[in-house]
């Protein structure tokens, strides 16, 4: 019995992602000086980011 192909292998798994999540977005921003933890307390319309090369 052979397996579903929708199962895939393990090597998709890593996949590189182009979106970041938010709190990624805050450690890029972080790293860059662009956030200061006191004075941004918004999360909501972050500035866009470079995505970081995995």
């Amino acid at each position: 019995m052979s397996r579903h192909p929708s199962y895939g292998k393990s090597s998709k798994a890593t996949k590189k992602r182009n979106v970041l999540k938010r709190f990624e977005r805050v450690d890029v921003l972080k790293k860059l000086g662009r956030w200061k933890d006191g004075e941004n307390s918004r999360v909501t319309n972050l500035p866009k980011t470079p995505v970081q090369p995995a």
